[in-house]
């Protein structure tokens, strides 16, 4: 059994959650496969708020990827924004909860439920607040759109708070991310292609894998 430890240290060193949206089943199994293949091994599967039956096909998504793949990766929800969505996808195998946003019931119920809690915010009353509440890492949404002078001036007064940066992470950017103190970001469209998906062409998405795990060591 992997426990709440294990995927923080996890998520701490390799640094990048892949998020898959709107990417479900088989072919959800076909890009985690070729993110594996290109050093990736956290994926987050998001659930879609504007359709009823997200919330089925992301929790049986993320139980036949553990059954394909739970030996090598670990995978979470995304867009989480009710305990019961929470419990839902727990129940599935999730080892990670994400948000957009900060939401009490919502971290006391992954908190509960034992999974480690990425809720996002925006501001440092936001930031603080999910870190009060438990959470594990908050993430910072939407991190491009929020800037670099934003983040550094955040970064000052709040060090304390492991922050991961989605929204808009890309190849050019990832870098500076880190250097200004995320511990990790969260990479959907750039890494996660639907069309490369429709086309069979796994390598390249393999290939797009390589160069985020490489960028992190520049």
């Amino acid at each position: 059994m992997i426990n709440k430890e294990q995927v923080i240290c996890k998520i701490s060193s390799e640094k990048i959650i892949a998020i898959a949206r709107g990417i479900y089943g088989e072919q959800c199994i076909n890009l985690a496969k070729a993110l594996y293949d290109g050093g990736i091994s956290l994926l987050e599967i998001t659930y879609d708020q504007s359709n009823s039956q997200s919330v089925q096909e992301t929790a049986d998504t993320i139980q036949a990827l553990n059954s394909a793949l739970g030996d090598k990766m670990m995978f979470g929800a995304g867009t989480v924004i009710s305990a019961q969505q929470v419990a839902v996808a727990a129940d599935a195998g999730a080892k990670f909860i994400i948000s957009p946003n900060t939401d009490e019931s919502v971290i006391a119920e992954t908190i509960k439920r034992g999974v480690v809690s990425i809720p996002g915010a925006a501001t440092p009353t936001e930031i603080l607040a999910a870190s009060r509440m438990g959470a594990d890492f908050v993430k910072l949404f939407p991190s491009a759109q929020l800037g670099f002078d934003y983040i550094k001036s955040i970064r000052a007064p709040i060090n304390q708070v492991k922050l991961l940066a989605t929204g808009g992470v890309n190849l050019d950017n990832i870098g500076m991310f880190l250097k200004l103190g995320m511990v990790g970001v969260g990479v959907g469209g750039n890494l996660c292609s639907k069309k490369l998906l429709a086309e069979g062409r796994y390598d390249e998405i393999t290939a797009t894998a390589k160069k985020f795990v490489a960028a992190l060591e520049i």
